[in-house]
């Protein structure tokens, strides 16, 4: 069959175990095909897969526009390789770069070669093929303002080594002269098949303690601060639309319209030490948007809203079992009730589960506070995005849940 000139020929890089599932799905709608070609490259094996794929993307890497190579992206040659369309098949138009380790336990040297230096090469090999968009998709990796919502301009705080690495990729491809970026900031992702994040993790615990019959506590009373929400076929309906609008303008235009600078927040001795890091007195400026859906969603309201769908209520610890667990060194100790809770859910749904990627397990990042409040009015504005799920709410929840039930891996119970 003969390419569509007409459409967009797309590469997907990274995200197979976190949102780029989506978005090749988001490509593909029932009326037909948004794209002449897709082209996904990520570490993970399809065939047998090595991380969860779901059934949608499997039907979708059937497709004879679709292709999925297996790379290691810290490789500039494979990324270089990668670039090179198939023979008959017109150069890569847009490339959505949803790199970058999410794993909060790695080490800072796996944060600089598999997040800053995946991305360095990337974008430097997309000026080299003159995409017309590059749309860098950026989890909410950021400590902002409890009090407001915070805006683009805002300087807001990168948390932690993988935070603060996430970060300086960013510094790093708005410094690249003549990359058609565009920086997608988004909230803590949520929706069908993704078993990544914490709003996976907040649902799956919930429905432990419903099917105890017992309240689900947190530590951080009074929970009003801001833990924005947003639906995994947004963060892939809002990517492809910054896509569309920056190949139509230009970095320069885009960066008169949405840029704002990308300031410093690392060690100034790093400088000298990663290869590629500018100096910590640059501002590059790039295209940003923040994308969160409209719930203004708090540890408070998610808390409440996935506690009430199992049936169960949501509180905090009192002081002193707060402090306590604050200062407990030991996850294993946090997560003993609701991980022993979660297997007997398992042993005893109809049939037994025997293998599901969803995890009651909450690991130290999932338990920290977080902070994270973002205003989404200027992507609607300016990009004119108009989100698919405005709310997280009762609807969403059971959306998730029962595709996952269909695919056997979510417990089929009772509570206990």
């Amino acid at each position: 069959m003969a390419a569509d000139s007409s459409k967009p020929s797309v590469l997907i890089f990274g995200g197979l175990n976190t949102c780029s599932r989506a978005l090749a799905s988001f490509l593909f709608p029932a009326d037909g095909p948004l794209v002449s070609f897709l082209r996904i490259v990520d570490k993970y094996s399809v065939h047998p897969a090595t991380t969860y794929i779901g059934p949608d993307f499997s039907k979708l890497l059937e497709r004879s526009e679709v292709e999925y190579r297996q790379a290691n992206l810290t490789v500039a040659a494979a990324i270089q390789s990668a670039f090179i369309p198939p023979e008959g098949r017109s150069a890569f138009d847009y490339v959505f770069d949803y790199t970058g380790e999410v794993r909060n336990d790695r080490s800072e040297l796996i944060q600089i070669n598999n997040t800053f230096a995946v991305a360095r090469i990337l974008g430097l090999e997309a000026v080299k093929h003159n995409v017309k968009a590059y749309v860098r998709v950026h989890h909410p990796f950021y400590e902002t303002s409890s009090k407001h919502a915070a805006s683009e301009k805002d300087d807001v705080k990168p948390v932690e080594t993988m935070g603060i690495w996430w970060h300086e990729s960013l510094r790093q491809l708005a410094s690249i002269e003549n990359l058609n970026l565009v920086v997608l900031r988004v909230g803590f992702v949520y929706g069908p098949y993704t078993d990544f994040g914490n709003v996976i993790s907040a649902m799956t615990v919930a429905s432990v303690y419903g099917y105890l019959k017992k309240p689900m506590k947190f530590m951080w009373s009074p929970g009003k601060n801001p833990t924005n929400t947003v639906h995994v076929d947004d963060v892939a309906g809002g990517a492809w639309a910054c896509a569309n609008w920056i190949s139509g303008k230009g970095r320069k235009a885009a960066d008169e319209l949405a840029g704002v600078p990308i300031l410093f927040h690392n060690d100034k001795s790093k400088v000298s030490e990663v290869e590629g890091m500018l100096p910590h007195d640059a501002k590059p400026v790039a295209p940003l948007f923040n994308l969160v859906d409209d719930s203004n969603t708090t540890l408070l309201s998610t808390g409440k809203t996935v506690s009430s769908f199992f049936g169960t209520t949501f509180e905090f610890f009192n002081v002193i079992e707060a402090a306590v667990f604050k200062f407990m060194d030991d996850l294993e100790d946090i997560n003993e009730h609701h991980v022993e809770g979660w297997i007997e859910m398992l042993t005893t749904s109809d049939p037994p589960i025997t293998n599901t990627p969803i995890s009651a397990y909450m690991d130290k990042y999932t338990l920290e506070k977080h902070v994270v409040g973002l205003d989404n009015t200027k992507i609607k504005e300016i990009v004119g995005y108009k989100l698919i799920h405005a709310e997280f709410n009762h609807e969403n929840i059971k959306e998730i849940v029962d595709k996952w039930k269909e695919q056997k891996l979510w417990p089929n119970v009772a509570a206990a």
